[in-house]
């Protein structure tokens, strides 16, 4: 048995049924308990994005704070997982991507009020929290041992999956994909062949990343606060401009992800198979691309400058709904209508020939455009697992300056080495990791949705109070 090999029989028992129950169970419980408010209230979740509260304790502003959580999310999930979902799963893996999406914006609300509530802020301002400390202070004590496995659960993340090998190889495959094509510029490195495009990226993003993340928590808000915005602007009109050129492929697009997604277009008696291989392969990279149940933007919801936890769950909860049921949409349609999913091509390449068949621009600019995206994208979810990942390692050891700053040092080897892994071990390894990161933190919100409801209700109430003075 090979090392990928055991890595995907690793990733079938974590990612099997009992984790998509509580992953799926938890985003409904609280939709329920919530009463549907990821519809009620997004709107106001929207306006409480783009204001300011005055006088509020945290480190970085609201805004900043959100930034940092999509800088985290919006990646290589949005672009690569997609394409991964949806070639391993089949196109009805976007339809449960898109259900646990809507499901997991309740998850991200709870995880993220959670956040706030039970934060630790101390006298120089400096603010910690996370699940590691909602299950601690919120389930109590004898509890701390869980939340001790997500903290180390949570350094791996990063270190070694979601953070920052997977994010360093999209953007490697991507510029080899248009500088190197045909694999004319090699180069031998560890006993094997690489094109130049390849190892030069690979140093490029170290030490860029070096430059950001040695500045801590306001540098890694202050560039994210730039290119968030700007990069997922940029995105959203290209994928809505391959769909609105393609506009009569994509009622067929929309009714091959239904059929696909309940099993209707498999072989007799395969109806079942196919339906839960497109349901786990859609929950796995829901989960990678919007993070909804993982517990990793909770960290950085807890560095908000804010004096309420309902406010920011809700300015949380809007990451879920522009990743996965906006972004991640659009995505997967174009990949589905152009038939890239189809082609046997793997990670950036599937998304880079949907990029460059779905507009009459060329191949050549389509791979420049993704190039492009999929660089900023997987850049700032660079920064942003640093952040996270940190955290985790400071619950565990404290606030250790000499420990915290090695760990960076080693996070930028693993992004230096990240371009040299394959490509299917990579995601692979991401999938546990994600997978042994949520579990402890669904137990959490699960336990605690309780807690969840009493501030949601006091929030309101207090805020209808208000009004009517």
């Amino acid at each position: 048995m090979t090392f990928t090999e055991l890595l995907v029989k690793i990733d079938d028992f974590v990612w099997g049924v009992p984790l998509m129950v509580l992953i799926m169970g938890a985003g409904i419980l609280l939709t329920v308990r919530l009463g549907g408010l990821q519809i009620r209230h997004l709107p106001r979740a929207f306006k409480y994005m783009i204001s300011k509260e005055d006088g509020a304790a945290g480190e970085v502003s609201s805004f900043g704070a959100f930034c940092t959580a999509m800088a985290a999310t919006i990646g290589t999930g949005n672009i690569v997982g997609v394409a991964t979902a949806v070639t391993a799963g089949g196109p009805g893996a976007l339809f449960w991507m898109v259900l646990a999406a809507f499901f997991g914006m309740a998850t991200k609300y709870a995880e993220c009020l959670l956040a706030v509530k039970y934060r630790t802020i101390d006298a120089e301002g400096h603010a910690l929290g996370g699940p590691f400390y909602y299950i601690e202070k919120g389930m109590g004590k004898q509890w701390k041992p869980l939340a001790v496995m997500f903290a180390i659960f949570g350094i791996g993340a990063g270190l070694l999956g979601i953070g920052t090998i997977t994010q360093v190889n999209g953007i490697a495959s991507a510029v080899k994909t248009f500088a190197d094509p045909n694999n004319e510029h090699m180069v031998t490195l560890f006993g094997n062949d690489y094109s130049i495009a390849t190892v030069a990226t690979a140093v490029v993003v170290a030490v860029v990343t070096a430059l950001v993340v040695i500045g801590g928590i306001q540098r890694i808000a202050n560039v994210t606060t730039i290119i968030v915005p700007f990069m997922a602007a940029i995105y959203i009109i290209i994928g809505l401009s391959i769909l609105i050129y393609n506009i009569d492929k994509v009622p067929a697009a929309f009714k091959l992800i239904i059929e696909s997604a309940f099993g209707a277009r498999a072989m007799a008696g395969g109806a079942l198979g196919a339906m839960m291989l497109a349901m786990q392969k859609g929950i796995a990279r829901g989960i990678f691309s919007n993070e909804a149940g993982l517990g990793s933007a909770p960290i950085a919801a807890a560095a908000a400058q804010t004096n309420s936890a309902v406010r920011q769950g809700l300015i949380n909860m809007t990451g879920t709904f522009i990743d996965t049921i906006l972004i991640c949409t659009m995505t997967g349609t174009t990949l589905i209508l152009t038939g890239a999913h189809e082609t046997g091509l793997e990670g950036a390449e599937v998304t880079a020939y949907a990029f460059s068949n779905g507009l009459p621009w060329g191949e050549s600019v389509g791979s420049f455009v993704l190039m492009m995206c999929l660089a900023f994208f997987a850049f700032t979810t660079i920064l942003g697992w640093d952040y996270y990942s940190e955290r985790c390692l400071e619950y565990l050891v404290g606030k250790k300056e000499g420990v915290l700053k090695a760990y960076r040092w080693l996070y930028i080897l693993a992004v230096l080495i990240g371009p040299f892994l394959t490509v299917s071990a990579v995601w692979t390894l991401a999938d546990i990791m994600n997978g042994l990161m949520a579990l402890p933190n669904l137990v959490a919100l699960v336990a605690l949705s309780g807690v969840v409801v009493k501030e949601t209700k006091d929030f309101f109430e207090k805020e209808k109070h208000m009004k009517l003075q």
